[in-house]
C-alpha cells in the first residue's frame, strides 16, 4: 500500500480529499468560494435595482443626517461618494476581500493546530519520504485499509486547502445572511472597505420599516445617522482593522487540538454511524456541529475579551453619536431606538458570525455599558464644547481606549488619562 497522497484514491481520505490541495503561499479563504457562497445565499432572496425615488429619498436623508452630525463630532465629513445608494449584491460584492482579511487568521490558527497534532503523532517514526503508519487509534476504523502508510508532507497542504474551504464556505454564507438584512455598508460596525464612502440600501431600509408605522423618511433619517457615524469613525481610525484583526489573530495563534477528545468524541460518532471519516461531507457537518471545537486557552480568552470591548466600543460610540445628533429633532427616535436594539440582539447576523467562528458573543449589556460610557465623557467634558473633542480623542491609539473595568467610572478613567494643560504643579 502506497503513502496517502501519492494514491490519493486508495480508501481513507481518499480521491474526496485529494481536491483540497493548497499551494503554498496562498490565502486559505479563497475570495472566489467566499464570493461562490454568498451569491448561493443571496440568490434565494429577492433583490432589486435602486429606482429613482429611492434614490432621491436616500439623498435627502444622508443629507440630513451629515449636517446633524457635522455638529456632535469633530470627524470631518469625508470626501462624498456619488454611490450613495447599493443593492444587496453591491453590498456583498465590495465587502469580502474586508472578511476575508479579517478571518484569514483564524483559519491559519485552525490549520497550523491540525499540523502541529499530525506533527507531534508521526514526526519522529516518519521515514525519509515522510511515510508512516496510520497514528494509533485509526487503524482498524471503518474505511481505513489495514497497512495503509500516511504521508505527513502530502496530507498536510490537503487539510489546510479542506479547513480553508470549509470555513470559507460557512463565511459565504454569512456573509450572504448579511446582505439580505444590512441597511447600510457599515451596518456590521466592523471596517470592512479600504475605500471610504457612505452607502445605504433601499430595500434592505424598507423591510427594517415594516410594521413600525413610522414615517418611511424618518426610518432612512435615522438608519442614515448610523452609517454616516460608522464611517465618520472608521475613516478617521486608520490603525482600527489591523487591531481587530491582530486580535483574531492571537485567538488563531492560540487554538490547540485535543487529540484524545477528538478521538473519543470520533469513535462514538462513528459507533453511531453519525461520522464517516472517509466521507468529507460527513466530517464538514461534525466540525459545523462543534465535535472538533477546541477549548479556550487563558490567552485566547484574553483575545476575546479585548475583541468584544472593542466591538462594544464601536457599537456604543455609533448609538452615542445616533442618540445626540437625533434625539431632539426626529419624534419617533425612541422607538427607533428601541427596535435597533432587539433586532441587534434577536436576530444580528453579525453576532452569530462571531458566535460561530470564534465563540464570542458580544453582550447587550456590554454594549449599553459602552453607549453610557460615551455619553458621561461628552457630558464632563462640556457637551458640543469639548466633550466631543475628548471623546473623539480617545480614538487616536488603542491604548486610549478603556477597558471594561474602566466603563463603572468614566471620570475616573478621564482624570487618570488626561494630561493637565497646566503642569505646575507636577514640578
Amino acid at each position: 500500500m502506497s503513502g496517502f497522497g501519492f494514491t490519493p484514491n486508495e480508501g481513507f481520505f481518499g480521491s474526496e480529499f485529494s481536491s483540497f490541495q493548497s499551494a503554498p503561499g496562498t490565502p486559505m479563504l479563497q475570495t472566489e468560494i467566499l464570493r461562490e457562497s454568498a451569491r448561493k445565499y443571496l440568490s434565494t432572496h429577492n433583490d432589486l435595482p435602486v429606482g429613482k425615488s429611492d434614490a432621491l429619498k436616500i439623498q435627502e436623508a444622508v443629507d440630513i443626517a451629515g449636517n446633524w452630525i457635522q455638529e456632535r463630532t469633530t470627524f470631518p465629513m469625508s470626501a462624498v461618494n456619488a454611490d450613495i445608494t447599493w443593492t444587496r449584491k453591491e453590498w456583498l460584492e465590495f465587502c469580502i476581500p474586508g472578511w476575508q482579511k479579517l478571518v484569514e487568521p483564524l483559519a491559519e490558527g485552525m490549520a497550523g493546530a491540525l499540523a502541529k497534532v499530525m506533527t507531534d503523532m508521526t514526526g519522529a517514526g516518519a521515514d525519509e519520504n515522510g511515510n508512516i503508519g496510520l497514528p494509533e487509534g485509526l487503524e482498524g476504523m471503518p474505511g481505513v485499509p489495514a497497512g495503509m502508510t500516511f504521508n505527513v508532507n502530502a496530507f498536510l497542504p490537503m487539510m489546510r486547502g479542506f479547513m480553508g474551504q470549509l470555513i470559507a464556505n460557512q463565511l459565504g454564507q454569512s456573509i450572504g445572511a448579511l446582505a439580505v438584512g444590512v441597511t447600510g455598508s457599515h451596518d456590521v460596525a466592523v471596517p470592512l472597505f479600504e475605500k471610504s464612502g457612505i452607502h445605504l440600501i433601499p430595500i434592505n431600509i424598507t423591510a427594517w420599516a415594516e410594521g413600525l408605522d413610522i414615517p418611511e423618511q424618518e426610518v432612512a433619517i435615522y438608519l442614515a445617522l448610523r452609517e454616516i457615524a460608522a464611517e465618520r469613525l472608521f475613516s478617521h481610525t486608520p490603525w482600527l482593522p489591523n487591531y481587530l484583526q491582530d486580535l483574531i489573530t492571537a485567538y488563531g495563534k492560540g487554538i490547540t487540538v485535543d487529540v484524545q477528545a477528538i478521538q473519543d468524541q470520533a469513535q462514538s460518532a462513528m459507533d453511531s454511524g453519525e461520522l464517516d471519516i472517509s466521507n468529507p461531507q460527513s466530517i464538514t457537518l461534525a466540525i459545523n456541529q462543534g465535535m472538533f471545537q477546541p477549548e479556550q486557552s487563558p490567552a485566547q480568552s484574553a483575545a476575546l475579551e479585548r475583541l468584544e470591548m472593542a466591538l462594544a466600543l464601536i457599537e456604543g460610540w455609533i448609538d452615542h453619536i445616533t442618540a445626540i445628533s437625533a434625539q431632539d429633532r426626529l419624534p419617533s427616535f425612541p422607538q427607533l431606538s428601541e427596535t435597533h436594539r432587539r433586532k441587534r440582539i434577536s436576530a444580528s447576523p453579525t453576532q452569530q458570525l462571531f458566535a460561530t467562528l470564534l465563540g464570542l458573543e458580544v453582550s447587550p449589556r456590554k454594549m449599553r455599558e459602552c453607549t453610557n460610557f460615551w455619553n458621561e465623557i461628552y457630558s464632563l467634558g462640556g457637551g458640543v464644547n469639548g466633550g466631543a473633542e475628548i471623546r473623539d480623542h480617545r480614538w487616536e491609539d488603542a491604548t486610549l481606549l478603556p477597558t471594561s473595568a474602566d466603563l463603572a467610572d468614566p471620570a475616573a478613567f478621564l482624570a487618570s488619562t488626561t494630561v493637565p494643560d497646566d503642569l505646575s504643579g507636577l514640578i
